[in-house]
């Protein structure tokens, strides 16, 4: 078995053989840093965990100020009624809360760097206004942005463990 590419949620695999050794392809994700999803429910998790990280974190000409529901339901294909009832009974959390864990986490990021203004944080990030951001941050965090900026980022979370 040759593993072409792994990417966030997703593995493509070159079998030469007529089937896929299952215990083989686990072994090899594992080494990589991945694991094999076999369970539907799970897949639909991690797929809607993986679209919210994509768009926060990964691409900067994404406008945040989108609808998060339709895009959601775009990308993975189910009905979002299905999907948040799912990922709330699975997660203990809402789709809405994880995706505010995310943008928040953002911010922190954000805030180290040092390379935006709050101004400019919060427009990035699809908030209302900079009052809105901060008031989030804080009931998040439990900080203002400017004490966690005196703090230089000493509550980061791995993005994986967002939400656990």
């Amino acid at each position: 078995m040759t593993v072409r590419t792994i990417n966030l949620g997703e593995a493509i695999v070159k079998e030469e053989e007529s089937h896929i050794d299952i215990s083989k392809l686990r072994q090899v994700l594992k080494e990589n840093g991945f694991e094999l999803l076999d369970d539907r429910k799970t897949q639909l998790i991690e797929k809607i965990k993986n679209t919210i990280v994509e768009v926060v974190h990964q691409h900067e000409s994404i406008d945040l100020h989108i609808n998060w529901s339709h895009l959601i339901q775009e990308k993975v294909g189910v009905d979002y009624q299905q999907l948040s009832a799912l990922f709330s009974a699975t997660e203990s959390i809402t789709i809405e809360k994880y995706i505010i864990l995310q943008r928040i986490e953002r911010v922190k990021e954000l805030l180290i760097y040092n390379e935006l203004n709050l101004s400019e944080i919060a427009w990035k990030l699809g908030y209302s206004s900079v009052q809105h951001l901060s008031s989030q941050f804080k009931k998040v965090i439990g900080l203002t942005p400017t004490e966690f900026k005196k703090v230089q980022g000493q509550d980061r979370k791995p993005l994986d463990e967002i939400g656990n």
